[in-house]
């Protein structure tokens, strides 16, 4: 049984290629390969282009007097807040001390 798997291949070889008559392929011609080459190589290709950008622009450092500043924009937030809660009241008192010719009817 051997002996006639043997002369089978020894025939085919001798056909030029595989048992079917064709011969075989080099593997750069089959197209599922270039489809199982093709997802690694645009991930290498993304990493490649992340790195430059972030190599290129990097992000800016922040403040070593982060606190500080954030405490300050809290307290101008905090007087605008009440300016505007006492918005009426100031509106009455400018009114009343805006002398009676001034004053729109």
């Amino acid at each position: 049984m051997t002996t006639a798997i043997n002369a089978t291949a020894q025939a085919g070889a001798a056909a030029g290629g595989n048992a079917g008559g064709t011969g075989a392929q080099p593997w750069w011609k089959f197209g599922h390969v270039w489809m199982v080459i093709a997802g690694p190589a645009i991930v290498v290709v993304a990493g490649a282009a992340t790195a430059w950008l972030a190599v290129r622009q990097p992000d800016p450092v922040v403040a070593e007097d982060y606190y500080r500043q954030g405490i300050e924009i809290n307290r101008t937030l905090a007087k605008e807040r009440a300016r505007a809660g006492m918005e009426p009241a100031m509106k009455a008192r400018n009114h009343a001390a805006t002398p009676q010719q001034d004053q729109p009817r």
